[in-house]
């Protein structure tokens, strides 16, 4: 009688159709590798194979390990939060990051020393250059973004992640990605541009996933049960909504063949009246991608994990929220036009480049808005900076943001441009921000997350001290180099004799560097050892025995 009424478990509708989607795409797959143009494609071709046939399988035994009961939104009146994904994602997110930053020691020691090339084409610094920017970009901070923002978002909405299968599908389908877009660098399958090398097969896979997230993370936040809806997911929302118009828009190709990895990009040399002042030029459509990928991918994300974790972790409210409204809707607005500093002196319509370089300066005040802030949020708990090195490092992140966020506009002023761009300055502010604001507010996070999603007490609060300042003397040798080294650059280029000859050949600008570059090696390394005692000490935490006592953040009344 108590079998008969108990529910009979049947499959869902996401899991069936998921299963047969990943079906239909391994018998694709399978033609694709039969009959691929080159090797490396199909190479390609079997990884979606193996992937989808995996896929199929977990979905499968998912479905015979799990209760006939859908998973309850609420548990005893809480909220029954999903942290599988998040969790997965955090791990990931270390692993990547990693390799990415010894990628990076690697090719910044290759320029300081050529011979580490070996002569092998698959090593050297071409090939390897965007297998380390996507690593770090896309890898790491990617999947940093993705454990935040399923955390934030459930935690301030006071509601399960949306889905049951659709997160980890975002988690392993944006992870498969990374993998595709890797082996594809060494292989040499790229489009050639910058921060989207990846060919048309990957990105087409990408957007899938990407809509995916976009949907998971809206639904999350129409069934909160708390009414109000707090800035991070304002910042998350418009980093996951505008990185899909970028991608999409600089993206577009038409392919060869369904056999060929080779593409053509739709606005390549094409004056569309439509879209021409975005997409008239490929250069012009590049740079609104790459400063916009900048912007909202490494800025408007990691923004919204500002305006979660150091509140949380100080245990005080944000400073001033009318303040961070303002932060938001102006960044959003003017962020978008700032993309033509990048082509100063160059056959783009002078208009177009001033234009550029106004929206730039007037993007000073509200990113300087957000790093008060952020920073004023201590404000009576700075006696913590003492005593927390987790919250040290956060904010000292902060005043990373702020330091770049005022280095950019002036380096986008075209006297200056005239001088720095194209040299090793424009490396140092791009480090400035990647490692000192992007890095660091990204290790704060994932340092908070472990012991709340593995309820432990982390492990040791003397080795984030030793992380925090080994890491630190790494970005400050980093990047006085690079600003060294990329203001003697841009003046020995413009250096002339009296008859009107460059004074210096280009030969000798560059054993000019070499130091320069032994120095940023060095910096890199240092880095590198950070993040490594980092990873021990949340493998310890996972790993200790040691239970916390709170370790998830009790939930503010605004939250």
């Amino acid at each position: 009688m108590a079998n008969a009424l108990a529910p009979q478990k049947t499959m869902t509708l996401g899991e069936g159709g998921l299963a047969l989607v990943f079906v239909a795409l391994a018998l694709l797959s399978v033609v694709v590798a039969a009959k691929a143009h080159t090797p490396e494609y199909a190479f390609h071709a079997y990884l979606f194979t193996a992937a989808s046939i995996a896929s199929v399988f977990a979905i499968i035994n998912r479905y015979y390990e799990r209760p006939a009961e859908p998973a309850p939104l609420t548990v005893d009146g809480k909220p029954n939060y999903n942290m599988g994904p998040v969790k997965f994602a955090t791990v990931i997110a270390m692993f990547w990051g990693i390799a990415g930053f010894l990628v990076g020691v690697y090719i910044a020691s290759e320029l300081a020393f050529p011979i580490l090339n070996f002569d092998l084409p698959w090593i050297t610094f071409g090939r390897l250059r965007p297998l380390h920017t996507s690593a770090v970009i896309f890898a790491f901070g990617g999947n940093v973004l993705i454990a935040t923002s399923f955390y934030v978002v459930q935690r301030t909405s006071r509601a399960r992640l949306a889905g049951d299968l659709a997160p980890w599908f975002v988690v392993l389908g944006y992870n498969f990605f990374i993998v595709i877009a890797g082996t594809g660098y060494l292989l040499g399958i790229t489009q050639g541009k910058e921060y989207a090398e990846p060919e048309w097969y990957a990105d087409l896979w990408l957007t899938v996933v990407w809509v995916t997230y976009f949907l998971v993370f809206l639904a999350t936040i129409f069934r909160r049960s708390e009414p109000h809806i707090y800035v991070a997911n304002w910042f998350y929302l418009a980093f996951i909504l505008t990185i899909a118009v970028l991608h999409l828009g600089n993206n577009a190709s038409v392919p060869v063949s369904l056999f060929s990895p080779k593409s053509y990009i739709v606005w390549s040399g094409v004056q569309d009246a439509m879209v021409q002042w975005w997409y008239g030029q490929d250069a012009m459509v590049q740079w609104w991608y790459g400063h916009n990928a900048v912007g909202f991918f490494l800025t408007a994300g990691f923004l919204a994990m500002m305006y979660y974790f150091i509140p949380k972790r100080c245990d005080r409210p944000v400073y001033s929220y009318r303040l961070s409204i303002i932060h938001f809707w102006a960044l959003i607005f003017l962020y978008i036009w700032a993309g033509p500093h990048h082509l100063h002196y160059t056959a783009l319509p002078d208009w177009a480049q001033t234009l550029g370089m106004t929206f730039s300066i007037m993007l000073w005040m509200p990113s300087w808005g957000g790093m008060i802030n952020g920073i004023m949020t201590l404000s009576g708990a700075w006696d913590k900076l003492r005593t927390d090195p987790v919250l040290r490092m956060m904010v000292v992140s902060v005043a990373f943001y702020g330091m770049s966020t005022f280095e950019g506009p002036l380096m986008s002023v075209k006297i200056v441009n005239s001088l720095s761009h194209y040299t090793d300055w424009t490396i140092g502010h791009v480090h400035s921000g990647a490692l000192g604001w992007v890095g660091y507010i990204s290790f704060g996070a994932i340092y908070c997350l472990v012991p709340w999603l593995w309820n432990k007490k982390l492990y040791s609060l003397k080795l984030v001290d030793w992380h925090f300042w080994i890491s630190t003397i790494g970005i400050v040798l980093y990047i006085t180099a690079m600003w060294v080294s990329g203001i003697l650059q841009g003046l020995m280029w413009r250096a002339y004799t009296s008859l009107g000859f460059l004074e210096y050949s280009f030969v000798e600008t560059v054993v000019a560097m070499h130091w320069f570059y032994v120095i940023r090696a060095l910096g890199g390394l240092l880095f590198l050892i950070g993040a490594l005692l980092m990873a021990w000490n949340l493998w310890k935490t996972v790993y200790s025995a040691e239970t916390a006592t709170s370790a998830s953040p009790a939930l503010a009344p605004a939250e």
